[in-house]
């Protein structure tokens, strides 16, 4: 970027002014041909030229003074920056050290016709750049430091001037402004939560079984029945909850998992008190999946940060910790083998780890973008997996049974419509299963080789509109219960496929209902908004 430079040439004649231009007393005039206060002027005059320009311009009146703002008042701080005829360079400031910190500026263009003396009119309004102990202050910095404390006054009111004009700050220099407000950032403005490397605290679990629970345990038969009132209204998540479940040891089953968009999963006393016992800040991302093991001590997670933790509960230790190579949206353990569990995601293969080794023992790859949920079927040794695929010629890809041994696909021509499945139950005591479709119903499947699709029997009456909806059966098989995208959750006679109950549950979508294992009619439901609901 190139300047105009002229040079003052003191023995060259004058040259015709101009109206409303720059008068012999450096002084601005309008066109109008009024005359400002000369003691409003640019730059000192002699008395001799004041008393003349006294005498040749007639005074204003009182009233045009108090409308017309001085044209001068613009260059008043800084006498050098006027404009004239002759484009001069500015006065001669004291040269202003830059800290030691900051590296040298390479030389440009610029630099290379710019004086040696000549410094920044920015870099001169600055706080941090101080001057050294013998050199006089500058006339602007006398200016803006009279009259003011730090405490009285913002960084920005003292960087303007009394023209209220901002003046251009170096990018290099901006960004040294802003590490120095940095390392002096107080307590309240550190984000909340324990550190990402702190282990979280163990979790006070009761030595005695809650008084609720206790009086079920010994009943074979638990017949479910349809549920009426809100007992306990969770809410502590700062996000939507993706997924809930109860503990699936009976005597620790009054501990409800939840897992959310805020980066935490809560473990919540939910039959005795409501009450939150631990939240875990193990993930710096969403937390899509959070299972309990098989022996009720230990939580496996994983979220949009690749990460993989097994946390004890009792000692609040990280058993396991693995870091996968997509977005993890599904876990599942093996029910023979606590060791091993299943991965799927935002990637095209679904990863069979086991805890002993931290390894990858088994994949399971398919032609798809993103596997949204798994089922484990025949006591393990087979498993569903659902897609995102939903193009015409996709029935090949929406429902796929693998087998766990081999890594071979069973049968990949189970569902045969152009909708997706968010979610898998599996029935407790009859060989089917279920699939929420985003085609607003719940499919029936059989369970065993081929996996035909009921054709009489469809459940629907609900709404998924594209979010996760889950399902599930009831532990005695004979309702079912699902979610809704409009917040209500709607519970199914398995037998005849008719609406048994509809419950106006949250203001938003409800993506997670569960049953209790042990307790009849006591169901969990959670929302997007983040809020769950237990009902008896």
């Amino acid at each position: 970027m190139a300047s105009l430079v002229a040079y003052d040439d003191s023995d060259s004649e004058a040259e015709p002014e101009l109206p409303g231009g720059v008068n012999a007393a450096d002084q601005m005039t309008d066109i109008s041909g009024v005359d400002r206060p000369s003691g409003q002027g640019l730059s000192p005059c002699a008395p001799e030229v004041m008393k003349e320009e006294a005498q040749l311009t007639q005074p204003c009146p009182e009233a045009l003074r108090e409308e017309r703002l001085p044209l001068v008042r613009l260059w008043k701080n800084d006498p050098g920056s006027c404009p004239s005829q002759r484009l001069q360079w500015p006065r001669k400031e004291p040269e202003v050290p830059f800290p030691s910190s900051m590296p040298p500026r390479p030389s440009s263009l610029w630099t290379s016709h710019v004086p040696a003396n000549y410094v920044p009119l920015a870099a001169a309004r600055l706080k941090q750049v101080k001057q050294s102990p013998g050199s006089p202050k500058s006339s602007f910095h006398a200016q803006s430091m009279s009259g003011t404390t730090p405490r009285q006054t913002s960084s920005t009111q003292r960087n303007r001037g009394e023209d209220g004009v901002v003046p251009y700050t170096p990018k290099r220099l901006r960004q040294l402004q802003e590490l120095s407000t940095e390392t002096v950032r107080t307590p309240a403005q550190e984000p909340q939560g324990p550190p990402a490397d702190c282990a979280p605290a163990p979790l006070r679990m009761p030595p005695v079984v809650s008084e609720v629970i206790q009086p079920h345990l010994k009943s074979q038969f638990r017949e479910t029945k349809v549920p009426r009132k809100v007992l306990f209204h969770l809410r502590g998540h700062g996000g939507p909850v993706n997924s809930i479940q109860w503990c699936p040891v009976f005597s620790k089953s009054h501990m409800l998992l939840s897992t959310s968009m805020d980066k935490t999963f809560k473990i919540w006393n939910a039959v005795d008190s409501g009450r939150c016992l631990q939240t875990y800040f193990l993930h710096s991302e969403a937390v899509r999946a959070a299972r309990w093991s098989p022996c009720g001590r230990r939580i496996l997670s994983g979220g949009f940060d690749f990460a993989l933790h097994l946390t004890d509960l009792e000692t609040g230790t990280q058993l396991f910790s693995g870091r996968s190579d997509f977005r993890i949206t599904t876990l599942k353990f093996h029910p023979k083998d606590p060791n091993i569990f299943l991965c799927g995601g935002f990637s095209s293969e679904i990863k069979a780890w086991d805890i002993r080794t931290s390894k990858v023992v088994r994949g399971y790859k398919a032609t798809i973008q993103q596997t949204l949920d798994i089922l484990f079927l025949q006591e393990g040794s087979e498993f569903l997996s659902s897609t995102d695929a939903s193009t015409r010629d996709s029935a090949d890809r929406t429902i796929i049974a693998w087998d766990f041994r081999t890594s071979a696909k069973i049968s990949n021509q189970i569902f045969h419509e152009r909708y997706t499945c968010p979610s898998l139950a599996l029935h407790p005591r009859e060989p089917v299963f279920l699939a929420q479709t985003n085609g607003n119903y719940l499919a029936l499947f059989s369970a065993v080789w081929p996996y035909r699709m009921s054709r009489r029997r469809r459940y629907e009456g609900h709404k998924v509109e594209g979010y996760a909806v889950g399902c599930e059966c009831s532990p005695c098989g004979d309702l079912l219960v699902t979610g809704s995208a409009d917040g209500r959750v709607l519970m199914f006679s398995f037998r005849t496929a008719r609406r048994a109950c509809t419950l106006q549950g949250h203001p938003q979508a409800c993506l997670g209902t569960t049953y209790h294992p042990v307790l009849p009619s006591v169901l969990a439901t959670s929302s997007w908004g983040g809020d769950i609901k237990i009902w008896q």
